[in-house]
């Protein structure tokens, strides 16, 4: 492989000769164990989704699978059916009406455990509450709380009067909250006093009542207690939680029988200018989508303990949290705090109380994990373990390793999952009774899932050639517009290549046809001529023993044009040094090619990163071209990116 200097063209260079089949026990017991799924979604990819979509309870049979005028789809056409219905109701008539649907552990150390039945009950009565202050069918609401069980049950209550939700992240800021209300024209606004996250309460009610000051949509707010910390209660507009609950008594409120193409969210997901886009999800083909993936790539059983790390407020949470799981009836583990508080073992602490079997993280978090050490991991029995996942962005090889090695113990499949807020479902992944995986591959596409790589004139690239991922087949769960801005929705998705879905994601397939995700386009660097990816940057740079963690972006540079800046987070007990930056630079040269070898490197204790655990490579670049930082809003913890800025204006000066 070599690189290329052609228009683009990625570079894609990073060989991984590792591979992992199935362990033979686990292929046998598999929910897919047979090969010739993918032939069978191929030759009838509609028949493919029906078959998964008679796994959910409709009040109307659908007659139609797919209507299809891009880039505009209709799923399941005819057919009427209920969010909540499909994932409280129906399990909470069978024996499942006692199996535990949510088990909460609060930051502090609280617990609740919700049963199917439990959830019945409250999500009735909140729905009720709703209906109280006004809400009805096609009404907006706005979710802004933190991570405790009401999240789920303010979700599933509007969902069950056919009420669009959506749910906004509780580490934005009020201006961002408002900016969300404002575009969803929401009705009501549901949120709490606050949460806790590393020993901290963060208020939440008084950023509600700065986002809906002035003119305003929000007729109503109902305020969870959750911390005790003292809020304003506006009279008349503001309600407790309890107080509208306890009102109601445990009404029955009928699921209201919605189409199957009706809203059922929008989430906003930020773009690099430009106000935030309301991705619009529907409800029949988003609940086939994410229960067909939840059950065949996580392998769902009934005894599973399963745990999904995300936030609700991003759409990891809404598929792999609520939806997904929650249709499939599965015992769901939900934290609300962060990874190192008390201490660095927190999440295996869980592991081992919970005896979870289920794992699904972050590679950021992972690398996390790598830098604090093996030690912590060590110091809990995680034999419960059985099958581990990654979302959010591309893993490096060695990191999945260390994974597999040190959380799994050896045994554990892993799925390495490639899907966006745009696409609701996974995509891209193993099945992990009948995939062998390759660290850093997500694999293959999923089945009834098409999948290509085109250069800039909309060419099949060859392999190993890296080029522009796009979707050129419609799945049940894509979004179906950007709310109120169906011209975006064209422009942004579909126009570059007609009839087909522009990702915005660079990817490489191997001989083998397995996917290697490159990082968003936007990152990929033009270094003399070269289109360099970012992720085999990093990858090569975290490939050295003495690399937990590394962000590479493009600085100006006046011969190349653009050069390669790596900010590098070191494994426990590794030093920096001037040698050791020379080390790191021929790791890379050699791995990749001494074209991506990087101009500077900075040694840096933590990376800036939102509380989805993504690195915000964003403002590196802010930093180090001198401009004004960029929103900062979502940030974990503000203060390592003014430390980081810091340091990096003293190295420089």
């Amino acid at each position: 492989m070599t690189v290329t200097g052609e228009a683009g063209t990625i570079s894609a260079l990073l060989k991984e000769e590792r591979r992992y089949p199935p362990p033979p026990e686990f292929a046998a017991q598999a929910n897919a164990n047979d090969p010739a799924i993918y032939a069978r979604a191929e030759a009838d990819p509609e028949g493919f989704w029906a078959e998964q979509a008679a796994r959910l309870d409709w009040f109307t049979p659908f007659q139609q699978v797919l209507e299809w005028k891009p880039p505009y789809a209709k799923w399941f056409l005819g057919g009427t059916l209920n969010a909540t219905y499909n994932c409280v109701d129906r399990h909470a008539k069978t024996w499942r009406r006692n199996k535990a649907a949510i088990i909460w552990e609060g930051e502090p150390g609280d617990e609740r455990v919700l049963t199917y039945g439990d959830l019945l009950r409250e999500v009735n009565r909140a729905a009720a509450a709703l209906k109280r202050l006004g809400v009805k069918k096609g009404d907006r609401v706005a979710i802004y709380m933190p991570m405790i069980p009401e999240l789920p049950i303010a979700m599933l209550a509007c969902a069950r009067l056919g009420a669009p939700f959506t749910v906004v992240f509780g580490g934005f800021s009020p201006d961002a909250l408002r900016e969300r209300i404002a575009d969803s024209a929401a009705k009501v606004a549901i949120t709490a006093d606050g949460g806790y996250r590393r020993g901290n309460v963060v208020g939440l009610k008084a950023n509600v009542d700065a986002a809906i000051s002035g003119e305003t949509t929000i007729e109503k707010v109902l305020v969870v207690r959750r911390t005790g910390a003292p809020i304003q209660m506006q009279e008349g507009r503001d309600l407790w939680w309890h107080e509208a609950l306890d009102a109601e008594g445990y009404p029955r409120v009928p699921c209201e029988p919605v189409d199957s193409e009706h809203p059922l969210y929008i989430l906003y997901t930020s773009g690099t200018t430009g106000k935030p886009k309301g991705v619009l999800h529907t409800t029949a083909g988003y609940l086939v989508g994410t229960s067909a993936t939840h059950r065949l790539i996580f392998d769902i059983k009934e005894e599973d303990v399963y745990w999904c790390t995300a936030d609700i407020g991003w759409v990891t949470g809404h598929s792999y949290i609520v939806f997904g799981p929650m249709v499939n009836g599965a015992t769901n583990i939900m934290y609300e705090g962060a990874p190192d508080w008390p201490d660095k073992d927190r999440f295996w602490a869980l592991v081992e109380k919970y005896r979870i079997t289920i794992l699904y993280t972050a590679p950021t978090a992972i690398r996390s994990f790598m830098r604090w050490g093996t030690e912590y991991p060590a110091r809990h029995d995680m034999s419960s373990l059985r099958l581990l996942g990654t979302v959010g962005e591309p893993i490096n090889p060695e990191a999945w390793v260390w994974y597999w090695e040190h959380i799994g113990g050896g045994r554990c499949p892993i799925v390495d999952t490639w899907w966006q807020t745009e696409t609701g479902q996974i995509m891209i992944s193993p099945l992990p009774g009948l995939t062998t995986t390759v660290p850093g591959s997500a694999t293959k596409p999923f089945p009834g899932v098409k999948a290509e790589i085109l250069d800039e004139a909309g060419n099949p690239v060859p392999d190993n050639t890296g080029g522009n991922l796009v979707l050129s087949r419609p799945w049940p769960a894509m979004m179906r517009t950007i709310w109120g801005d169906d011209e975006r929705y064209v422009r942004q998705y579909w126009s570059k290549y007609p009839g087909k879905y522009l990702t915005g994601d660079g990817a490489r397939r191997d001989e083998d046809g397995n996917f290697w995700l490159l990082g968003r386009v936007d990152d990929v660097l033009n270094v003399a001529g070269h289109r360099l990816g970012t992720m085999e940057i990093e990858s090569a740079l975290v490939s050295h023993p003495a690399v937990a963690e590394a962000a590479v972006i493009g600085i100006s540079h006046e011969i190349k044009g653009q050069g390669v800046a790596a900010f590098v987070t070191l494994r426990a007990g590794a030093t920096p040094s001037d040698q050791l930056k020379e080390e790191l630079r021929e790791q890379v040269a050699k791995v990749i090619s001494p074209i991506a070898r990087p101009d500077k490197i900075f040694f840096t204790a933590e990376l800036p990163k939102t509380r989805s655990a993504k690195i915000m490579r964003r403002l590196l670049r802010d930093i180090a071209e001198g401009r004004a930082l960029g929103d900062t809003t979502t940030l974990t913890d503000p203060a390592v990116l003014a430390e980081l800025k810091k340091r990096y204006e003293e190295k420089e000066s």
